[in-house]
């Protein structure tokens, strides 16, 4: 009784000091009258309901719910969520270094970080694990264990885990550190004198790891005549960073973002403030619709500003800044404070969601605004690209390999019997005939259209329908072929290796290289021509 008579007490004082400070509106009244009605609602509930609470649990659940009605950025980042907070906006947390997904009712290493501690300890990308400091891992969720695996530098965590390949399990002991995750996996020339560097996330120092890889272009080919930044697949991250990298390519004092907001004192524009490294060489930067936030700030402004050429697919459609609030117990809020304007003016946000992705909004919808050459570019839903290159829809049988984790399976049998490769420049998958038998010994089936309609048919179809499987493998071999080689380099050569390899049958990249190449072309397009 005496806490609830506080909290009465309480709300009797903030109506007071409202009163002195300005009139009582209708809406200060409504938050405090709610207020109290959720406070006695929870008190109602705690004390009568048949089944004992769990206060973490019911409030997240009404934090999230009142969250859900507002923008989908806006979010509640509870004391156990820290760590995967760290991870998207400082590019390190501390743990094991390892990627897990649930397969069947065990939680597995998917992927093993260069340099970890789950490196270290000899943990293999394919490993099943049973147990977590002694907790049974069977039908926990990849959640609760990434929990228990993530802790303080220098302690340690102990698994039991099996390993396909090897009779009976084994325990691993797992000293927690902290760990880098690299925003530039990989940079390097892709053809005569047309270099690359991939930017997987805006993290902190990208600015200058993406500097110190375009310098490192030049020591390797003096003689440079073109650079694709690959931000495709880029969800985007730190604001600041997104300034520092269009600065190494235009000059000083441009005008890069503009925030605005409901509190004009936050208001604020962000302009380059250092010398560039190179404002000359052609630049062509990829997105797709993956690319958000910064990598969409980037990608405007170099538009804007005819500064390169933009390809690839129409990107996501996020112009809204965040900033975090401490909110007690090591909680956070990060909340939507403003939206974002490139130099032409224009917001790329998008003005519609379902299921809390964007709505497209068709062309003629959309404002329109002028580039510094005077090319029109279109606001609202995302970068529309100078050049749309069409995404091809994964064919259901790839889907199916791929969601029946068949050429993540067959990767790790593969790798049990192989203790090195050559290196990604070299590398190349040859036992096709070993994968089909993989397929045929595991029963991998999909359906597509033909399948469906064969099913009808009786005996005879059963023979059609297995002819039609194989040769729908062997229709698609060479994209089956090329995801199998980008999982075995994975696991030998981690991302680094995946994306190097990746730059051999990508057709995107190879179209960019042309349009480098074209220097005509390229010039075209920058005039709006």
């Amino acid at each position: 009784m005496k806490r609830w008579l506080i909290y009465s007490l309480l709300s009797v004082l903030i109506l007071s000091s409202l009163a002195f400070v300005r009139p009582v509106t209708d809406k200060y009244f409504e938050i405090i009258k709610n207020l109290e009605i959720f406070t006695n609602l929870y008190k109602e509930l705690n004390a009568g309901y048949v089944d004992e609470l769990d206060p973490a649990r019911t409030m997240r659940s009404g934090i999230d719910a009142m969250l859900a009605a507002l923008d989908p950025y806006t979010n509640y980042i509870s004391e156990s969520d820290i760590e995967g907070y760290r991870t998207l906006t400082e590019g390190r947390y501390n743990g094991i270094g390892a990627q897990v997904k649930k397969i069947g009712e065990l939680v597995t290493i998917t992927q093993v970080y260069e340099n970890s501690p789950a490196l270290k300890a000899g943990l293999k990308a394919g490993d099943r694990i049973l147990e977590v400091d002694g907790q049974d891992a069977r039908n926990r969720s990849t959640e609760d264990l990434n929990n228990i695996m993530q802790g303080f530098p220098g302690t340690q965590v102990k698994m039991r885990v099996s390993r396909p390949g090897q009779d009976k399990p084994f325990p691993l002991t797992l000293t927690r550190e902290e760990v880098d995750l690299p925003n530039v996996p990989y940079s390097g020339m892709v053809d005569d004198h047309i270099g690359y560097i991939s930017l997987t996330t805006f993290t902190q120092q990208a600015g200058n790891n993406i500097a110190q890889a375009y310098k490192d272009l030049r020591v390797k080919d003096p003689l440079i005549q073109g650079l694709i930044l690959d931000l495709r697949d880029n969800g985007g991250g730190l604001l600041n960073e997104a300034v520092n990298i269009c600065n190494i390519f235009i000059d000083r004092g441009e005008l890069v973002v503009s925030t605005k907001g409901k509190i004009p004192e936050w208001d604020r524009s962000y302009k380059t403030t250092q010398h560039p490294l190179n404002t000359e060489i052609p630049l062509v930067i990829l997105v797709n619709n993956r690319s958000a936030s910064a990598s969409e700030i980037v990608s405007g402004t170099i538009q804007d500003l005819d500064r390169g050429v933009v390809m690839g697919q129409l990107t996501y459609g996020k112009g809204l800044v965040q900033h975090t609030k401490e909110i007690g117990y090591n909680a956070r809020l990060k909340l939507t404070t403003a939206k974002y304007y490139i130099p032409s003016g224009r917001c790329i946000q998008a003005i519609n969601y379902k299921d809390g992705e964007p709505v497209h909004i068709p062309d003629e919808q959309r404002a329109k605004f002028k580039t510094r050459n005077g090319r029109t570019v279109l606001d609202g839903g995302g970068v529309k690209p100078d050049v749309v290159l069409e995404k091809p829809k994964e064919p259901a049988l790839i889907q199916a390999l791929l969601d029946q984790d068949m050429i993540f399976d067959y990767t790790t049998q593969f790798c049990l019997k192989q203790d090195s490769i050559a290196g990604p420049e070299s590398f190349r998958f040859t036992d096709w005939n070993g994968f089909v038998r993989f397929l045929t010994e595991r029963s991998f089936s999909f359906e597509t259209a033909s399948d469906k309609a064969l099913k009808t048919l009786r005996e005879k179809a059963r023979t059609t329908l297995q002819s039609h499987r194989e040769q729908s493998l062997e229709n698609h071999r060479e994209a089956i072929v090329s995801l199998i080689e980008q999982e075995i380099i994975g696991r030998y050569y981690f991302n680094r290796g995946r994306k190097q390899l990746g730059l051999r049958n990508d057709p995107e990249i190879v179209a960019a290289n042309l349009l480098l190449k074209d220097t005509e072309r390229y010039r075209k397009i920058l005039k709006g021509r």
